[in-house]
């Protein structure tokens, strides 16, 4: 389908070196004459294709930019301040990172130090935690005991974070309850918590929040009114949250 509008736009632009005819005044032998004109200067000039391809990705990406920030406008509340989202550095922040992750995330855990230095380095940021799992039942099972661990020890839910995004292999309902058990909570109340309160709403806000913005992968980020995809490490984040407090938008 990508190929569709890259052609038609080369046409286009070789049609602009032709002389200037109501399409509907070319006759047959014409119009024949004008295909093998384009052709001939496509096939002279191939880097056209790669000019076409890059305006493409710049009017997508523009359009994915407008879509995403009416979205974020239109469900603030649900991307920020969520009841079932856990918040860690500073609850009072001026600048809020929101991380849409997934446990089995491999660029989730590389991007766990990104997430840690700012926390270190910048006292004023909140960062919000958004469990998506979308990396298969394995990560569906980790988020149910994770869940399960925020409602009862709320207090311990960043440390259960980052032991079980940081920890070996994959996750999974073992490692999860494992990491429950090290910090106090054990399974048999893991388990009675899941029975009693079954996790449905978060997860569900998450993916439906996902879907409305256009994310496609984690980790992904909600920052003031830009969504940002893909581990693109703390020196881009950083610059994000400065020009926030610089202009209220992520670039000034």
């Amino acid at each position: 389908m990508a190929l569709f509008p890259k052609t038609f736009t080369a046409l286009a632009l070789a049609a602009s070196f032709a002389m200037p005819l109501p399409a509907l005044a070319l006759d047959d032998a014409q119009k024949k004459e004008f295909g093998e004109f384009i052709k001939e200067y496509l096939i002279q000039n191939p880097e056209i294709m790669l000019d076409v391809q890059d305006a493409l990705q710049k009017k997508q990406e523009e359009a994915r930019l407008v879509k995403a920030n009416q979205v974020i406008s239109e469900n603030s509340k649900s991307i920020f301040d969520a009841k079932d989202d856990i918040s860690i550095g500073n609850p009072k922040g001026d600048v809020t990172i929101v991380e849409f992750f997934d446990y089995n995330c491999g660029y989730c855990r590389h991007a766990l130090s990104d997430m840690q230095t700012m926390l270190k380095k910048d006292k004023s940021v909140r960062f919000v935690l958004k469990e998506f799992p979308i990396l298969g039942p394995e990560s569906v099972a980790a988020h149910k005991v994770s869940d399960a661990f925020r409602k009862l020890a709320p207090e311990k839910y960043e440390q259960f974070h980052l032991a079980l995004l940081g920890g070996e292999g994959r996750a999974d309902e073992d490692s999860a309850m494992e990491v429950a058990s090290s910090l106090g909570v054990n399974e048999k109340q893991i388990r009675d918590e899941m029975a009693k309160s079954p996790d449905t709403g978060s997860v569900q806000n998450a993916y439906d929040l996902a879907q409305k913005l256009g994310i496609s992968g984690t980790p992904s980020y909600v920052i003031g009114n830009e969504l940002v995809q893909g581990a693109v490490g703390f020196d881009d984040l950083e610059a994000k949250v400065k020009n926030m407090r610089t202009c209220g938008k992520t670039s000034c």
